[in-house]
């Protein structure tokens, strides 16, 4: 009998801010691959999470959030987010089908009804709304002839998630595995060492603090002789005035901030972190190209 053809390809996980695309991304590939908060704008670069089963392969790519950019670096990410759109075999649409929809979601579908077939688009959140308030979004997703499959699903408590894949997988190209098995990202160990860093303090702070804040790796290496890994980074924050607040009273927030980094640190990389966190305010840095080229986070 005749193996089943493999299907392998690029899924991009693509929405608006807050809508719950970082934690699909990490319910399909099962493990966390993108940091998540409850702000919008959380992910700021592309992410790759890749799922490879009997199938074949679904390579996804975690994009940032797409809205109306104020700064430079906001305006990089959007551009980011619809490139990746652009590029990859199949486009997911991440809608939170506990909001109601807006100008901004209108502009998203209209910028997927240009983009090349097949597309497909999921509900997410629906484990936070009543059945009976899903059917009309559906109902008027399905009169924009946009997407070739609607699926409710939860990310969360993962409702559906299984239909998803298994939609995924028939849309996606025949063909081999992109990466070899066993690959979960294609994420550099310093990218995602700061972006763990970064989830922390987004955790911990408030109103516009986390959206003026970055992460710079300034070193990351084994230190000699010793079993232990050394990480320096750079806590940037946009105004003077949030250094008290990201270093807290007597510099609690940023300690409690650093240890629970490091012990992420060691479950994800499976060894010893030592951790050394300095706050640095640059005013305007989200609209200083020099400083965005160098951002880790």
């Amino acid at each position: 009998m005749k193996d089943a053809p493999r299907h392998s390809g690029t899924v991009a996980v693509a929405g608006r801010p807050n809508a719950g695309k970082s934690t699909l991304l990490n319910a399909l590939v099962g493990q966390k691959i993108a940091i998540v908060s409850d702000k919008p704008q959380t992910t700021r670069k592309r992410v790759l999470g890749i799922y490879t089963a009997e199938e074949g392969q679904i390579v996804f790519v975690d994009t940032p959030g797409i809205h109306r950019p104020l700064y430079r670096l906001n305006r990089i990410m959007v551009d980011e987010a619809i490139e990746a759109v652009r590029e990859v075999d199949l486009r997911l649409l991440v809608i939170d089908a506990s909001v109601p929809s807006g100008k901004g979601d209108e502009f998203v579908l209209d910028l997927f009804g240009k983009m090349p077939q097949p597309r497909i688009a999921v509900l997410n959140k629906v484990d936070l709304i009543e059945k009976n308030l899903l059917l009309p979004r559906l109902a008027a997703l399905s009169e924009r002839k946009i997407f070739d499959e609607l699926v409710p699903i939860s990310a969360l408590t993962q409702e559906n998630l299984g239909i998803l894949r298994g939609l995924l997988f028939k849309f996606l190209p025949e063909g081999d595995e992109l990466y070899p098995a066993g690959t979960l990202t294609t994420s550099p160990e310093v990218a995602r060492a700061a972006e763990i860093i970064r989830e922390k303090f987004l955790h911990r702070t408030r109103e516009e603090i986390p959206y003026g804040l970055g992460v710079v790796i300034e070193e990351m290496a084994p230190r000699p002789g010793k079993d232990i890994t050394v990480i320096r980074a750079e806590v940037v924050v946009d105004r003077e005035s949030h250094k008290k607040i990201v270093l807290g009273r007597g510099g609690r927030l940023i300690k409690e901030c650093g240890v629970e980094a490091r012990t992420e640190l060691e479950a994800t990389f499976g060894r010893r972190f030592y951790l050394e966190l300095v706050v640095t305010a640059r005013p305007g840095w989200r609209e200083d190209p020099r400083f965005l080229s160098q951002l880790t986070s």
